[in-house]
């Protein structure tokens, strides 16, 4: 990737697409659809074209009549990716299909996607569109502004990648906000979960449900999507100023989840925890690339550590967790931010992952890594709950049930359950932190380039 090429080494291409397209026509005799990036400068096959030329090529298949295809063959190569398609329809009518995939994103600008019919002649978008596509650079009408070359080659390059990287920005915003959700909703379904609510019951809450808890879940979606954007947008910033947009942003959420759930509190910790993790995601963001773990966390903290000293050391007792820290020196989830989510990092994933790789479906997985998290965080809600020593009573409870490594059974982990209900305990920060654990790993396994 990333390999200039020659003028010969097109028009090479160029010829060998036009026999394939005869060789097409010839055996099927039914119109031919080669598809192509329309790509400026020497280097034609990046991690960012390639990602470009896979969602336009989705789009098309995706709109192609079922059992149309032919044949299609797929070659990327460093003069470009190519796709070529033998297909089952009239003529204009696919010309008009492929024309609608050009002109419905700013990214299709870059589409070539030409069409061929049974006597091999090239059928012009003006066809179905009625005029040509507008300079890539100036939005000048028409081909003048490539006749005349009034735009050098990086200009071209500039405003193309521009195009791919704007279009990606808003479709991956959007993923992490999806995936941000998605966490939320494994985490309030996995059951059973001690003290918590889930699918089986609502733990040591009488005035939340697992619906109460969906209804929040769906509210904050469009929330985390605005995190994500403000760390792109904020990315070539200092990280605290990240923060700073996010905590605002933060505070509008949390009356987006009380008009949803009628003033319960379901997701405060983790709108906090969760909107940290996709602003830090954003700041990291790649088009053409996968997200590294490990950074995430360092982002993570890099954010808040500032902030989070700033918070603990102010007098006053607001919030349970300051209160904590005035008293007891307990930092709680501010401490936990303030050094890149250790308990997520070197307790939850690990465990979730081996429990995954054992064989545990995802619910299993997730109730034992629970466990995990409680055996060996210091949860502030439990704390304020059950004080230090009720906290520490149900850490011990949870720590039992691992002990030498075994399994706890469904069973088990139900009567934990009934335990924690009966001493009222409800370990909400370690839920917070169970819902980062399937974030982050998802969020590790995306591939936003074509390899």
């Amino acid at each position: 990737m990333n390999q200039s090429v020659e003028l010969y080494q097109m028009l090479e291409a160029r010829e060998r697409r036009a026999f394939a397209q005869q060789r097409l026509l010839a055996q099927f005799h039914r119109p031919v659809l080669c598809f192509t990036m329309n790509i400026p400068g020497p280097v034609k096959d990046t991690p960012l074209i390639r990602r470009a030329f896979l969602w336009g090529r989705e789009a098309l298949e995706h709109r192609l009549p079922k059992g149309s295809v032919l044949f299609s063959q797929v070659l990327t190569q460093v003069t470009g990716c190519e796709a070529v398609y033998a297909v089952d329809m009239e003529p204009v009518s696919l010309k008009r299909l492929t024309t609608s995939i050009e002109d419905e994103t700013p990214l299709g600008r870059l589409f070539d996607m030409d069409v061929l019919d049974i006597s091999g002649v090239k059928l012009d978008r003006a066809l179905v569109a009625g005029k040509s596509r507008d300079c890539i650079v100036c939005g000048a009408p028409g081909r003048g502004c490539a006749s005349r070359r009034s735009h050098s080659i990086a200009e071209l390059q500039r405003s193309s990648n521009r195009l791919m990287r704007q279009h990606f920005a808003q479709a991956d915003a959007e993923r992490i906000g999806a995936l941000a959700t998605q966490s939320l909703l494994d985490e309030v379904c996995t059951t059973p979960k001690p003290g918590l609510v889930d699918r089986r019951n609502s733990g040591s809450h009488r005035d939340m449900d697992i619906f109460t808890f969906m209804a929040s879940a769906a509210a904050l979606s469009p929330y985390f999507t605005r995190c994500a954007q403000i760390g792109m947008d904020t990315g070539s910033l200092p990280p605290e100023e990240t923060f700073r947009r996010l905590r605002a942003a933060g505070l509008r959420a949390e009356q987006e989840m009380y008009a949803a759930t009628g003033g319960v509190n379901t997701h405060k910790g983790a709108i906090f925890t969760m909107g940290i993790l996709c602003g830090a995601a954003g700041r990291l963001w790649d088009p053409a690339a996968a997200w590294a773990e490990g950074a995430l966390f360092d982002e993570v903290s890099a954010m808040t550590k500032a902030a989070m000293a700033a918070d603990l050391s102010q007098k006053g007792s607001d919030t349970v967790g300051r209160r904590l820290y005035a008293k007891q020196g307990i930092c709680g989830i501010r401490g936990e931010v303030a050094r890149g989510l250790p308990s997520v990092r070197t307790i939850g994933l690990p465990a979730f992952r081996a429990y995954r790789e054992a064989g545990q479906d995802p619910n299993m997985a997730g109730a034992l890594t629970l466990l995990h998290l409680i055996a060996q965080v210091e949860d502030t809600n439990m704390i304020a709950r059950g004080g230090r020593e009720g906290a520490a009573q149900g850490a011990a409870w949870a720590g039992a049930l691992l002990r030498h490594d075994r399994l706890p059974t469904p069973a088990e982990l139900e009567e934990l359950d009934s335990r924690f209900i009966r001493q009222n305990l409800s370990p909400g920060g370690c839920a917070d932190l169970l819902a980062a654990v399937y974030f982050v790993d998802r969020l590790s396994s995306e591939k936003t380039a074509n390899p």
